[in-house]
């Protein structure tokens, strides 16, 4: 299958070179940053008795026991209690500096923090727990080259991601969460023969965990198997054992409803995901997309507010905006859009790439030139179906149709890894090819992004419905003509 890559693959030799560079860079930061984390840490506020010298304690059984188990198998942890391992292993630390494997626990709990609620201000304090673990240890550790792997993929830096996972994985060949964070990488970089390989090894390794079968229901509706998406998340669902990860595996099960224009379904998900875990804030937001397509406006505006106000997400305030813009409520959409502008300039700062969600707000409702501009660079650097689709997307709105297709016909088809049905993917080839004069195409196409899901936006469904009605019904001899 085709990979969406701007280059030749690297030959083996020069790609371990490039890992082992990586690797000294990291240990050299890892130096440089001990102390800086050191002091990041908070002051020991309980009067505990010190361990003996030289001998760091062994964990406490209990609920900080479970919880650090928790993050480093993979398994989603509930803020709560990340809030108490962060705590727990900064007090540690304090006293016992040079233990490299609870440096990497910490790393690690601080990028599920920040995933969990999409404060990048953990994504530097990520960055130095992680390298310091390398620099500390004796040797590279399989943890802290995984954990700065997660890092990677939470700043949606897949490149990146890649090699410290490859890393972890030269290392520890069966650690089966590493994986699982290649799976990312390889999906963020349009990789598709990649991710087949790594899920092959990944299910091989635990076959039948409802982590695996979740990241299986992804890779499948990536590639337009809905029903085995389907069946995988429910399973998932049904064997989860925490609260916090079963919720995670409802809110992507809403998700799947949402896609394929089951509101209700998608609506039901959601709600048992808040009831299941009330900090689950991405079904908060879904709760708001539910609740938008079924008509009830007034309820999903304080959904989206309130997912917001606990995870400020840039794509979150886009939604939002579109909604508001939906309703001619030109005020407050444009408060949504300076919020999503804001939250993209501090995860930038924070070392996060967002330009995907940039470019597509510049594209409906800032500049689509500069868009174009954003989206061209990142697809060079990580070309990703959702990447193809924004670009050409973008393409479009700047007045290049003939080249916006080349990236729709990546985003939309099979052959081309792009597998995914997607309402909006497929809306956008079709208007592209309303633009280009291919009417009957456009009418199957716009048509279909209606079949698949008619509430797929609150502003382009809208739009769907009155293109289709523009192009009219394809005549017995040929497309409609204009």
């Amino acid at each position: 299958m085709e990979k969406h890559r701007s280059s030749a693959p690297e030959p083996p030799q020069k790609r371990r070179a490039r890992r082992r560079r990586r690797l000294v860079i990291a240990s050299v930061t890892g130096c440089a940053v001990l102390g800086g984390v050191l002091v990041l840490l908070p002051r020991e506020r309980d009067a505990a008795v010190p361990p003996a010298p030289g001998r760091p304690p062994a964990p406490a059984p209990g609920p900080k026991a479970q919880v650090r188990g928790t993050v480093t198998a993979g398994v989603p942890a509930a803020l709560p209690d990340l809030a108490v391992l962060i705590g727990e292993r900064e007090r540690h630390l304090r006293g016992h500096p040079l233990d490299a494997p609870a440096w990497a626990v910490l790393g690690t709990a601080y990028v599920e923090r920040a995933r969990r609620t999409a404060d990048p201000a953990y994504y530097p304090k990520a960055e130095k727990a992680l390298n310091t673990s390398l620099k500390v240890g004796d040797g590279p550790s399989a943890a802290a080259l995984e954990g700065l792997a997660a890092l990677a993929v939470a700043r949606r830096d897949f490149p990146a991601a890649q090699e410290w996972a490859e890393n972890a994985r030269e290392l520890e060949p069966k650690r089966w969460t590493t994986h699982a964070v290649l799976l990312d990488a390889y999906s963020g970089l349009g990789d598709q023969e990649a991710v087949t390989q790594t899920l092959d090894e990944l299910t091989k390794l635990r076959t039948g965990q409802p982590a695996v079968r979740a990241r299986a229901a992804a890779v499948y509706r990536d590639r337009g198997w809905r029903e085995d998406a389907a069946a995988q998340i429910a399973d998932a669902v049904a064997g989860a054992e925490a609260p916090a990860e079963r919720a995670a595996y409802l809110e992507q099960a809403g998700r799947l409803a949402f896609e394929r224009g089951d509101r209700e379904g998608a609506l039901r998900h959601f709600q048992e995901a808040l009831r299941t875990d009330p900090d689950q804030r991405a079904a908060q937001a879904g709760l708001g997309r539910a609740l938008a397509a079924l008509g009830r406006t007034g309820r999903a505006v304080e959904a989206y507010r309130t997912a917001l106000a606990k995870a400020p997400r840039p794509e979150y305030a886009l939604e939002l905006g579109e909604l508001y813009e939906s309703m001619g409520e030109e005020r407050q959409a444009r408060e949504q859009y300076d919020l999503l502008r804001e939250r993209v300039r501090r995860a930038t700062a924070a070392g996060a790439d967002e330009e995907l969600v940039l470019g597509r707000f510049e594209a409906d409702h800032g500049e689509a030139r500069a868009a174009v501009r954003r989206l061209r660079a990142e697809w060079e650097r990580q070309p990703g179906i959702a990447v193809a689709d924004a670009l050409g997307w973008a393409l479009y709105r700047a007045g290049e149709p003939e080249e916006a297709m080349r990236y729709a016909e990546i985003a939309t088809d099979a052959k081309h890894g792009g597998g995914v049905r997607s309402a909006e993917y497929v809306f956008h080839r079709g208007m592209i090819e309303r633009e280009l004069g291919h009417h009957g195409r456009a009418w199957r196409h716009i048509g279909e992004a209606l079949r698949i899901n008619p509430y797929f936006s609150p502003l382009q469904a809208p739009a769907a419905q009155r293109a289709l009605a523009q192009l009219g019904e394809p005549s017995a001899e040929g497309p409609p003509v204009s």
